[in-house]
């Protein structure tokens, strides 16, 4: 596809929201350019689950067919680059890149995920993706009834404490420092019989990036086959702030149940718009975002027909 050519769609990221966004768009007839630059957050992660007729796949391996059954519709490419700025408005956006390329496009979709911040927590990095995890509905049958820890606190703690329990009783709440909770929610813990502690945790200690123990500052060790952890997120590009999409504190695009930003003409889908970070929801997002997309195109373009 020219960089010249005006694009009906550009979508910013080629993630499952992404890919799925483009598939539908290139059974609509829609020009459209996939701008992504290779570096998924869950490329840590060996295998994907939770995704019917794909689980246990590997992230590479689900790209991969993906842009393969995408690539049957000739109106839609892929573009290995960073979206570096964007300018313009409805009907006409311009997409810098940060290899020099310009995109022009009547509609824009941000798929652009999240990414983890540092993990500051020695020994977590070589855990992470082998038996250090931050979501159970992808990663908990792996670890069903191993004692695990839980790295969380305040009152989320709350919520991911009974979730975690559907998969193992026996796991260790380890805070990293101040709890953040109630003398209630403390007692809580202790009626389940869920171990609490506060201290900062020293490092992890793992084998092949299987944890073995949690070592905290103050010498308590606790033995564990696994972890799931909160992680530090950030919105996986500025784009979508720079543009002038309304964000929650969090972060976290704001949209309508289309996908609808605050921006006209402007859509966003997957992790950068929902808490609910699992590849199928992604998928079904962009999806959505992709027939309002498609919708609102017809109808501009059926609009423009009668008005001649």
């Amino acid at each position: 596809m020219k960089e010249t050519e005006l694009l009906n769609v550009a979508i910013i990221g080629g993630g499952p929201a992404g890919l799925n966004a483009a598939l539908v768009l290139g059974r609509a007839r829609k020009r459209v350019a996939v701008i992504d630059e290779g570096r998924p957050r869950n490329a840590v992660t060996h295998e994907a689950h939770g995704f019917l007729t794909r689980d246990g796949i590997s992230p590479g391996e689900f790209r991969r067919i993906a842009r393969e059954q995408i690539l049957h519709y000739p109106s839609v490419s892929f573009v290995e680059d960073t979206a570096a700025s964007i300018a313009g408005k409805d009907g006409h956006f311009q997409i810098e890149t940060a290899q020099g390329r310009t995109y022009q496009s009547r509609k824009l979709l941000f798929a652009v995920g999240m990414k983890d911040r540092p993990l500051n927590i020695p020994g977590l990095a070589e855990a992470y993706g082998r038996s250090a995890f931050v979501c159970p509905y992808c990663d908990g049958w792996e670890l069903r009834d191993q004692p695990l820890v839980v790295i969380h606190k305040g009152p989320e703690l709350m919520h991911f404490a009974p979730l975690i329990s559907g998969w193992t009783k026996h796991f260790t709440v380890c805070t990293n420092g101040p709890d953040g909770l109630t003398d209630e929610q403390r007692e809580e813990l202790r009626q389940h019989q869920v171990p609490l502690f506060d201290s900062p945790i020293r490092h992890i200690s793992s084998n092949g990036g299987i944890v073995r123990e949690v070592v905290l500052e103050d010498g308590t060790t606790v033995s564990c086959r696994g972890i799931f952890f909160k992680p530090e997120l950030a919105t996986g590009s500025d784009l979508p702030r720079a543009i002038g999409c309304s964000l929650t504190d969090a972060g976290t695009v704001i949209v309508d149940e289309l996908g609808r930003t605050s921006v006209p003409g402007v859509y966003s889908a997957g992790d950068a718009a929902t808490r609910m970070h699992q590849a199928i929801a992604a998928a079904s997002t962009g999806a959505m975002a992709a027939a309002a997309i498609n919708n609102e195109l017809n109808l501009e373009a059926w609009r423009q027909r009668s008005s001649r």
